[in-house]
């Protein structure tokens, strides 16, 4: 959705400063920028937004972390005071296990979930980059081809 919603953001840019610089372009006056500058400016936007959205992304994984770990702890808490399993290892030898066993593996299931999470939001955003490079790589060419003056027509 926010990947959507930063390409149409943008194309409107490109397109916008596109019509823009095809109404500049009867102007014989020489203007510092150009196609440049407008592709600097949507680039910066589109950092800038994409920079909010990964901060925001880990505040938010960040709470999540802290509360499934406090619940998690909790757990571990009441399921030792009701079985009375106790945590500490019996001898050097012994390999703990009950409440301990469980919470691992529950840890490290939920580290894989966070982890596949991860790669697909990662995975999207470098889509999402490549997308919205071709397509202002596109717009630029597209802009700097319709300000190009016509060839001489020969005879």
């Amino acid at each position: 959705m926010i990947r959507r919603i930063m390409m149409a953001l943008a194309l409107a840019a490109a397109l916008g400063a596109a019509s823009d610089l095809g109404a500049q372009a009867a102007d014989t006056t020489k203007k510092p920028g150009g196609v440049n500058k407008v592709a600097r400016d949507v680039s910066k936007t589109m950092k800038k937004a994409g920079r909010d959205t990964k901060a925001e992304v880990k505040r938010t994984s960040s709470r999540a972390h802290h509360e499934l770990t406090d619940a998690g702890n909790d757990t571990k808490r009441e399921l030792k005071r009701v079985t009375g399993a106790s945590s500490k290892p019996k001898g050097p030898n012994h390999k703990p296990g009950g409440v301990n066993k469980v919470a691992r593996k529950v840890s490290a299931e939920g580290k894989k979930l966070g982890a596949k999470a991860k790669h697909g939001v990662k995975e999207n955003a470098g889509d999402a980059h490549r997308e919205l490079t071709r397509a202002g790589k596109q717009a630029k060419s597209t802009v700097k081809d319709s300000t190009k003056p016509n060839p001489p027509e020969s005879r």
